[in-house]
């Protein structure tokens, strides 16, 4: 995947970066960032869609609630997906 750098506007400044985990489903993608207290969560009809719904999200959430919701004293250093058969 390709990262783009993104422009930053006068009296703004860059959070991040974040682990972002992106989600297939039939009908959509669905996306959530690692390492942010609560809940936040973007949708899209694309990858691409889904991916700039959830940075708006996670903008919108640090904007609402403050950098408190940064989870800065254990970011999440990397991500894995793992399949796992559980016998119940």
């Amino acid at each position: 995947m390709k990262t783009r750098k993104t422009k930053i506007r006068k009296n703004e400044t860059a959070t991040g970066p974040f682990k972002i985990i992106v989600e297939k489903h039939l009908d959509c993608y669905v996306g959530y960032p690692l390492g942010l207290k609560g809940v936040v969560v973007g949708e899209g009809e694309t990858y691409e869609e889904a991916l700039a719904d959830v940075k708006s999200a996670i903008r919108f959430h640090i904007k609402t609630f403050g950098k408190g919701v940064l989870e800065v004293d254990s970011p999440v250093l990397d991500a894995f997906v793992a399949e796992a058969e559980v016998i119940t």
